[in-house]
């Protein structure tokens, strides 16, 4: 292992995961080959209690040379420490398995973790299903702070504040943690309180969590609630300003909540571990004066530290298991010399982890999704790719589909002998690369047969003849071809995921090294690593045991924060200030980790600042530019660098500065590091730097066997790895297996056995024909390139949201990027926003039919006029051409919503807008960029002055951030150029056209054989419907399926006529609307491309509202039309009841450059609000949730209110509002939002007159209701106010002043059947399988590719 720091005796380190449980034990001499290891199944019932209880039992017997019988307490006199890392947290969280437990919030926001960001997780899918809450109740205090200046203000106003031991008891402003100004609204009734948390005690909760608004700043409502519950008996209060002082209301409160389900469920489970020690467990136990000494007792935290027994909680322990693994390679893989960033690739049975470590720091987010549950919380940012040895194969619509859909342990893979279906592994075993005799015998009814080869075989013949049924004779396959056509996918799939995630920190996969662990990793890892020009493999020797390695390697880890708000200086008061804070977290650090028993010499600091640019949200944990501080050292402060760090951060990250911006110092954050070892022992580079290898001779051969590799079976030599000798190198193809894992190495790779390692160096890679058939479609690579292109369009998309400034793209992900054919043919869309999804077509086509033959290699094109295929104005698309030679035979493009272009009222989305030109630039067809050159001159008067030309507009109120967003979309199109140029060197042109066009033709046979269906379901009959918007015009829609061919027919003949307002959509909408509808009536993942609409015929009558005139308004159309377009489809299909039909476009601010008034500096604000969606024949309508057309996100409320001078009032569920029926609608939601200053605020909003129908027999769903609290003073009664509630309407705008409120009450979702009958409603799926972990980026992901 390694030298320790301190020495006493045994040292046990214990991974207990979800199906074994790993142990490995050191005598105290430190030395690798003295380890015992034992693997033990998880749960055995029959035989003991606890795995890791029984791991310590087996080990203590070796060491000590006698058999400890089951049940004695174990002697801790003879181990120094256990260590462990658990899943019972993850578990209890999949499974909903923890504490009961309430949620104490403040008043209005009792529904805040329902709604969560309003998005809903999977697109495309019509019943949407998201995970439950923690909590079982919820009691609302009636309290309130905000915060009393806002960062969008002009003028940059800061309220003076006293310190807090200043400041007077009834102070109404007071200084918060954060240095912001705080106004206290109402304080809480202590007697009030005391009632409500009895009555929670009273129905037998015992576990609370405390979240309020502003807390992470004013904690002392939560610290007097705190102290009220433990009074009342309480067992576990989580308060969240104690867990996590940062801001953003939802995830502290997610993570309050997952502490108060979770903690008492770890501490159960340790009370009955420590029960099992004589001595007992933890620093408490090491400082007793009487009885048995204890051990040192740690567990491994999510961000890869250890704590003590005594200090472990729910919230610190949900990736415990996975956080090991990365501490393993980490410390084994790494060398500070080289500096060789590694990518670690943990592949078990139902999904692969990839992380990486790199400049010597564990890479930490603090804002992940777990099971469906959004943490705050430090994390190694640890992401999970649904691909794993147990996700299913498929053959759907011409496509080889590799999961998500899991065969799980029950009943597992064809080989295992349950009759289970064809995975990953049956692949693997089929084709040779995993040997029966090297897997446990526990298959079978009597759990002592091997794997089933046969089973799989069978299987792989019956799937092959379905496949070969559709190609023709010349491109029949082989078994063999067809599973290893599954590896190539299940290979590109989790490449995929791997490239872009690394790539979206700024890092170049190709410069990494992988290391792979887990139970698949080394069948896939060759193939992984030649997939992102990756050039070595490192597999320990201890890899399939690493977690729990890792954590005999671990440092214990002392995590403290707390909040700020600073603008930083590199000079004054500033640094000062920031620097007692640091000081101040880092006493209290060193004191507790002095209580562990460390001294200052194994102590060190990590100090950090988390930091942004004003005006965004996407802060970056910045450390002090000396790294690690030593706790002995002393700090002069003269390396406080960390403005200059933050900047080479953000340019390294986002590609880009934003020099004119203010730095804000977000938190400040100290990471104080007990160090368990002074010495690793040698690195993988100096043992490579000393190694001799030796070509190994046939001696050393288990045997020989047919493997599968590309081209077909080769001779392959079988070792045993513990038959291999230090220095031994083989030479592929060649497979290296023990009891635990199985190594191929492929033909043209090594394999260098080191002391600690395997390295497994690529030269040439697998033998691929280069000659690709173009006279027919290979399936596999029809799969691959479809991966390929949607790739391009997802990279494109991370790129876009990386490099933009606003809130719209950066934090609500308004937009969209996509890849199209020369003639401007959609190719593949990254579902970002349904609305963009067949719109931005139609715009690249009608620019590339303008520019033919005029555009150059740089040229970069804009335009968001409806006329040339944009939606509404503020989006705006840039459109990017790629070049081979001279010919164009790509575009790319972007569409990004921007908060403000112009027009009459800020946020560019006016109610009451008559003509175009009231809405804000339109721009119909502009070079952005010439041969290279930004034309910042040009766009400039496009977007500030043009539109202040006409009468009472104004041009943008948010040019910088106009500017640098459209930077960002130049940038993203860039990204899919260069992606683009990549694959045509990869396969040629010829063949990159040949199965773009393939891709086409599969989404048009999809598209085909669903009209065919459709039309048996009806009987050939013509589907119908008409709806109506809320001024009367009606969407009428005829269907008509021609059954033979597959074809459609959709004629929205009888649809009202061109509007004087602005609810006009652009025929570009209505394409999109169809797209979507197909693709979810489709329900199978298809490519989003141009060849859906091939089989459809849409007929829009022209001057009608879906086909309008150049100048009329189109705002609402793009917003409110589509959701109602939307509706009308599904009508037509008889799919499900309406949604809201509606986004509830909400914009409010003040500013501009009028023509003829002085130019006033101010700000824009733009949200969309969520509604209840429609139930369906199995389903129930959610409830404060996006649908259709859009996926936004809203502004977490304390954001919200510390960007803007406003005060949220409630934001919650709308009871009642969706329709009653077999299945219920979902409810919308309640906004009441109050001004602190004047602004102009607009609604633009549908569904407020006609309801959002019910079907089958349900009923129909509420109208919205757009109301305005008013104040107004009392006649003849000066200085007192009455209060008035006037009705908006549905499209409406008013100068609101300081006390006045907007509540937007949004529409709930119509019901599915008569009232009575029995529901069908089927349950979400399996939250291990439909949810992904990981980071935030991962999250994004999910959603992206979810399609």
């Amino acid at each position: 292992m390694a030298a320790p720091v301190q020495r006493r005796g045994i040292r046990i380190a214990i991974d207990r995961g979800g199906t074994f449980t790993d142990c490995v034990g050191n005598p105290g001499s430190g030395k690798l080959e003295d380890d015992i290891v034992i693997k033990l199944l998880s749960e055995d019932p029959n035989h003991y209690d606890d795995a890791p209880l029984e791991g310590i039992r087996r080990l203590l017997s070796q060491f000590g040379g006698r058999e400890i019988p089951r049940g004695e307490p174990l002697d801790t006199s003879k181990i120094e420490s256990i260590r462990m890392g658990t899943t019972v947290a993850t578990n209890a969280l999949l499974e909903r398995k923890g504490e009961r437990m309430a949620l104490v919030v403040t008043s209005g926001f009792k529904d805040c973790l329902e709604i969560g960001n309003q998005s809903r997780p999977k697109i495309f899918d019509l019943a949407i299903h998201r995970p439950d809450v923690l909590y079982e109740k919820v009691i609302e205090v009636d309290e309130r702070v905000t915060l009393e200046d806002y960062t969008e203000d002009p003028i940059r106003h800061s309220t003076p504040t006293l310190p807090r031991d200043q400041s007077p008891p009834d102070a109404e402003i007071v200084r918060g943690l954060s240095s912001e100004a705080v106004r206290i609204l109402r304080r809480p009734s202590e007697s009030t309180v005391k009632t409500q948390l009895q009555a929670l005690y009273d129905e037998g909760f015992r576990s609370i969590a405390v979240c309020l608004m502003h807390g992470y700043t004013f904690p002392d409502h939560e610290v007097m609630i705190g102290r009220l519950a433990r009074q009342t008996g309480f067992d576990h209060i989580s308060l969240s300003h104690e867990l996590m002082p940062m801001i953003k209301l939802v995830p502290r409160a997610t993570s309050a909540c997952a502490d108060a389900y979770l903690t008492p469920t770890i501490r159960k489970y340790i009370s009955g571990f420590q029960s099992g020690f004589e001595g007992g467990l933890g620093t408490s136990s090491l400082k007793r004066e009487h009885g048995s000494k204890g051990s040192r007792c740690e567990f491994m935290q999510s961000d890869g530290g250890l704590v003590d027994i005594d200090n472990f909680s729910g919230l610190r322990a949900i990736l415990s298991g996975p956080a090991g693994g990365v501490v393993g390679y980490a410390l084994t893989s790494y060398d500070p010399r080289t500096d060789i960033p590694v990518i670690g690739f943990d592949m078990g049975g139902t999904s692969t982890d990839v992380s990486r470590y790199g400049s010597g720091r564990y890479e930490h987010v603090f804002e992940t999704t777990t099971a469906g549950v959004t943490i705050q919380s430090p994390q190694l940012d640890i992401n999970t790719v649904a691909a794993g040895g147990g996700s299913r194969l498929f053959y759907r619509n011409g496509l080889f589909v590799v999961g998500p859909e899991s065969a799980g342990a029950h009943p597992g893979p064809a080989c295992y002998r349950k009759n289970g279906p064809l995975t990953v592994t049956d692949a693997n075993l089929f084709l040779g690369r995993l040997l029966p005799d090297f897997f446990p015998k526990i298959f079978g009814p009597k759990e002592n047969e091997g794997l089933d080869a046969h089973a799989s075989a069978i299987l792989f013949e019956e799937l092959t003849e379905t496949i070969n049924e559709e190609l023709p004779e010349d491109q029949k396959m082989t078994p063999d071809e067809v599973a290893y056509g599954f590896i190539q996918i299940a290979n590109e799939s989790m490449t995929r995921p791997i490239r872009s995630l690394t790539e979206a920190k700024g890092h170049d996969t190709s410069k990494h090294r992988l290391a792979t662990f887990g139970g698949a990793g080394g069948q896939h890892a060759v193939a992984i690593a030649e997939n992102l020009g990756i050039k070595q493999i490192f597999v320990h020797r201890y890899s399939s045991v690493l977690s729990a390695y890792g954590m005999a390697l671990a440092d214990v880890v002392d995590e403290s924060q707390v909040p700020e708000s600073k603008v930083w200086s590199d000079g004054g008061s500033t640094i000062t200030e920031l620097k007692q804070k640091m000081d101040t977290l880092k006493e209290g650090a060193r004191g507790r980790l002095h209580d562990q028993g460390f001294e200052d010499k194994s102590i060190v600091f990590e100090e950090y600042l988390n930091m942004r640019y004003r005006g965004t949200e996407s802060a970056l944990m910045i450390i002090n530019p000396k790294s690690q501080v030593a706790a002995e050292g002393s700090d002069n402060g003269s390396d406080w660098a960390y403005g200059k760090g933050f900047v080479q951060q953000h340019e390294q990250e986002f590609g880009f500065t934003l020099p004119d911006r203010d730095i804000i110092v977000d938190d400040v954050r100290v990471r104080a590091i007990g160090k368990s070892f002074d010495d690793l022992g040698k690195t993988v580079d100096q043992q490579l730097e000393e190694a001799k290898p030796q070509d190994v001779g046939d001696e050393k051969k288990f045997g020989v066997s047919q493997v599968y590799f590309e081209g077909g079976r080769r001779k392959t030599p079988i070792y045993k790895l513990e038959d291999l000798n230090v220095n031994d190198r083989i030479y592929g193809p060649a497979i290296l297996a023990d009891g635990t894992q199985t190594l191929v190495i492929t033909p043209g790779a090594t394999a260098l056995v080191i002391e600690t390692h395997v390295v497994i160096n690529i030269g040439a890679s697998e033998f691929r024909d280069t000659k690709i058939s173009l006279n027919t479609v290979d399936p596999v690579m029809l799969s691959i390139f479809g991966h390929r292109f949607m790739a391009i369009a997802e990279q494109m998309g991370r790129a876009l949201q990386k490099t933009s400034v606003s809130t719209n793209v950066k934090e609500r992900l308004d937009y969209s990027c996509a890849l199209f054919d020369s003639d401007g043919g959609l190719v593949a869309n990254a579902p970002h926003l349904p609305v963009h999804l067949g719109s931005m077509s139609t715009c690249v086509r009608t620019q590339s039919k303008i520019w033919a033959g005029k555009l150059k290699p740089g040229d970069v094109i804009v335009s968001n006029h409806p006329e040339f295929g944009g939606t509404h104005l503020p989006d705006i698309t840039v459109i990017t051409p790629a070049f081979n030679g001279n010919k164009i035979i790509f575009y790319v493009a972007s569409r990004a919503h921007h908060a403000d272009i112009g027009g009459i009222l800020p946020g560019s989305m006016p109610p009451h807008s008559k003509e175009l030109s009231q809405e804000g630039a339109a721009i119909k067809s502009e070079k952005l960029v010439s041969e290279g050159i930004f034309n910042e001159e040009r766009i400039t008067h496009l977007l500030y002055h043009e539109p202040a030309q006409y009468p009472g507009c104004s041009g943008t109120r948010c040019l910088a951030d106009n500017i640098n967003d459209l930077k960002a979309q130049i940038a993203a199109n860039q990204k899919g150029i260069n992606l683009i140029s990549m694959l045509i060197n990869e396969y040629g042109e010829d063949t990159v056209q040949f199965y773009m066009n393939s891709i086409q033709d599969n989404a048009e046979l999809s598209v085909r054989n669903l009209l065919k269906t459709v039309s048996d379901r009806f009987a050939g009959a013509d589907l119908v419907a008409v709806d109506y918007m809320d001024d009367g015009s009606p969407i009428h829609l005829k269907i008509t399926i021609d059954a033979e061919k597959g074809e459609a027919v959709f004629d929205f003949e009888g649809t009202g006529p061109e509007v004087y307002g602005n609810i006009n959509a652009p025929e570009a909408v209505t394409y999109s609307a169809i797209i979507y509808c197909l693709r979810c009536l489709i329900s199978e993942d298809i490519p989003l491309n141009q060849g859906c609409l091939k089989p459809i015929n849409v007929r829009i009558p022209k001057n009608s509202f879906l086909s309008p005139s150049d100048t009329a308004a189109v705002v609402g159309g793009n917003v409110l039309t589509s959701q109602r377009v939307t509706d009308v489809i599904l009508k037509c299909f008889q799919a499900c009841a309406a949604s809201q039909g509606d986004t509830n476009n909400l914009t409010f601010g003040y500013g501009g450059n009028v023509s003829g008034e002085e130019e006033t500096k101010g700000f824009g604000y733009y949200e969309t609000i969520a509604g209840g969606s429609g139930a369906g024949p199995d389903w129930e309508g959610t409830s404060g949730v996006h649908t259709h057309m859009t996926n936004t996100r809203i502004t977490d409320s304390e954001v919200f209110e510390r960007r803007y001078p406003v005060l949220i009032r409630e934001f919650s569920l709308r009871p009642g509002s969706g329709g009653d029926g077999q299945h219920r609608g979902g409810d919308g939601v309640i906004r009441d939002i109050e001004f602190r200053i004047p602004v102009q605020v607009s609604i633009l909003s549908e569904r407020r007159v006609y309801h959002p129908y019910g079907l089958n027999g349900g009923k129909d769903g509420q109208c919205g209701l757009n109301i305005w609290v008013r104040r107004t003073p009392k006649r003849g009664q000066p200085g007192e106010w009455e209060v008035r509630e006037i009705n908006l309407g549905a499209k409406n705008t008013a100068k609101m002043f300081p006390g006045d409120r907007i509540v937007v009450n949004t529409p709930g979702g119509g019901g599915w059947g008569k009232v009575g009958e029995e529901s069908k409603a089927r349950k979400g799926r399996d939250l291990k399988h439909a949810w992904k972990g990981g980071s935030l980026a991962s999250r994004i992901e999910t959603q992206e590719t979810s399609a």
